[in-house]
């Protein structure tokens, strides 16, 4: 890598807080700032998973390590606050989506949605936003989704968490921007990953959501590590309070 590139994208010397990071977008991101020269703590609910997760981005050479917590229950959330130490990097990619008709919704898939989808990202940037102000830079990478702006197959109350998600990263940028934090919200297509299983599972459906997108593909993973690194370093410095589409195209239509 040239010393040009290098400056651009280098992330050595700081240090990446992933939610969700054992699997799907969230382990591609945690492995792409990793790669970049991250130190990476990955939180996510299982410990086998994390672990497994972890020694993956060992492999790649990362310094990882992870937190077991339920980012539904406030308690948790504070715990991963009192243990992780100063951070640079905050990757909000934990989600849950229950997908029932919305006259079917209960008030507990309402709060156990928020929870996880909007209250743990801002609970989460309440107590690192200000310390990365403090020191002058700071990145807060939200992960919405296509429901942040559309609606999409019983979005329910998990398209209504994703479209705050993506009026908390206006709220979080206008706060901190002017002390070097940048916050951005990446906006997936449909991806492969653990949380669409199932969508996956109704015959045609993940056929004609992939002919939907103007590349031709569903998404995977591995599609966001660029984008990451982008938004995790100095090379977006005058990027904030943005939605970044990495959709294929998806939203055009």
């Amino acid at each position: 890598m040239s010393d040009y590139l290098r400056e651009l994208f280098s992330l050595h010397g700081r240090r990446a807080l992933v939610t969700g990071g054992s699997s799907g977008i969230g382990y591609a991101i945690a492995e792409a700032v990793g790669r970049a020269g991250a130190e990476v703590v990955l939180v996510a609910r299982r410990p086998a998973e994390l672990e497994q997760a972890a020694t993956r981005l060992r492999g790649h050479g990362v310094t990882a390590s992870w937190i077991s917590a339920d980012l539904g229950d406030r308690d948790d959330v504070q715990r991963v606050c009192d243990t992780t130490g100063d951070i640079d990097i905050l990757v909000n990619d934990a989600g849950n989506n229950i997908r029932k008709p919305m006259a079917d919704l209960t008030p507990d898939d309402y709060e156990r949605t928020l929870a996880v989808n909007l209250t743990a990202p801002y609970l989460l940037g309440q107590h690192y936003g200000p310390k990365m102000a403090g020191r002058g830079w700071g990145r807060i990478i939200n992960i919405g989704s296509q429901q942040s702006i559309s609606a999409f197959g019983n979005s329910g109350v998990y398209g209504a968490a994703k479209a705050a998600l993506a009026g908390l990263t206006r709220s979080q940028a206008e706060a901190w921007s002017a002390d070097g934090v940048c916050v951005n919200t990446i906006i997936p297509g449909f991806v492969l990953t653990p949380l669409t299983e199932p969508t996956k599972a109704i015959p045609g459906r993940v056929e004609a959501l992939a002919a939907r997108h103007m590349i031709g593909r569903n998404g995977l993973p591995q599609d966001f590590a660029g984008a990451a690194v982008f938004l995790a370093g100095d090379a977006s410095a005058f990027v904030t309070g943005q939605m970044l589409f990495v959709d294929g195209g998806f939203s055009v239509h």
